[in-house]
């Protein structure tokens, strides 16, 4: 199996992954939203313009 972020051989270790930096990197886009599927579903949107408004309305 090839690591699926930089498709050099996995270590049994980090597996399916190469290295902590690559395990690293694929939850960095998890966290960050990168696999995300993008939506054209009215109610997504409205869900997302809600969760931001809620988010900016918190005291930083």
């Amino acid at each position: 199996m090839s690591c699926p972020i930089c498709a050099k051989p996995s270590e049994a270790a980090y597996r399916p992954f190469c290295s902590k930096r690559c395990a690293d990197v694929d939850l960095a886009k998890w966290l960050g939203g990168g696999y995300a599927i993008p939506s054209d579903d009215p109610q997504d949107m409205e869900d997302a313009a809600q969760a931001v408004a809620e988010e900016e309305r918190k005291p930083h």
